[in-house]
């Protein structure tokens, strides 16, 4: 006979639908937790609740309501991005690079590949019959870059300031985030998408983690040392998510 499995240990899970103002529907699935987890999931805004068993509807809902201001938010920002334009990277697409759009200009040469930026154009120079995923691949290669050449400085201005010290940094594609921070290793990831967008919502991104360093929580303290720092980081958050990117 199977071993049984102790009441106490034993996960149970219950799962209902229902709709918050402005008809948005929120999936609750009840399991043997200690804390309530709320999440907004791409790429179509799906909005899930992880709730304890025990934690009332009552409280719940309450919850819920307190936080419908970061929820649409969030579906908004998913939306946007979900519009975000599919490249194919062929002649006169449009592509961001620092916050400003740029035609993409494709020479075929039978010499090594590269990047050059212009007036308003975004020269691509590859090998005939090069694919659409090898051009992405160049261009990719070129924002991380730029992004490698910007970022130090804004670290090294920060540092001093801040007295804290990061000790790496790196690039890379991120499907929800802007950046992300490991306060332990003092290290920084940020999103490859931010070399499309302009320098001062770059500098929001390196900020906002530089101050992960010395609070890892989005709290009060958090945003205090932000308006510290970065006065007007709400605004320039606010356009970074107005931006067609996919992070």
């Amino acid at each position: 006979m199977p071993a049984q499995v102790p009441a106490a240990r034993r996960v149970r899970t219950a799962t209902i639908l229902q709709r918050l103002p402005g008809d948005i529907p929120v999936e609750i699935t009840r399991k043997d937790i200690r804390t309530l987890r709320l999440s907004v999931h791409a790429p179509d805004g799906r909005v899930t609740v992880s709730a304890p068993v025990a934690m009332t509807e009552q409280s719940i809902n309450t919850y819920l309501l307190a936080r419908l201001v970061w929820i649409r938010k969030h579906r908004q920002r998913l939306a946007i991005r979900e519009h975000a334009p599919t490249h194919r990277y062929t002649e006169g697409e449009s592509h961001l690079f620092g916050g400003q759009r740029y035609a993409l200009k494709i020479v075929e040469r039978p010499v090594p590949a590269r990047v050059e930026l212009g007036h308003d154009v975004l020269l691509l120079q590859v090998r005939p019959g090069t694919s659409a995923e090898r051009r992405r691949s160049i261009l990719d290669a070129w924002y991380r870059r730029q992004l490698k050449v910007a970022v130090p400085g804004l670290i090294a201005g920060y540092q001093p300031r801040m007295g804290v010290r990061v000790q790496e940094f790196g690039v890379k594609r991120m499907k929800t985030r802007w950046g992300t921070c490991n306060p332990r290793a003092r290290r920084i990831w940020l999103n490859l998408e931010l070399a499309k967008a302009s320098p001062a919502c770059l500098e929001y991104i390196v900020v906002h983690e530089m101050v992960h360093l010395l609070e890892p929580s989005h709290n009060a303290r958090f945003h205090a040392l932000m308006d510290r720092f970065l006065p007007e980081w709400r605004l320039r958050k606010a356009l970074l998510n107005r931006l067609p990117l996919r992070p």
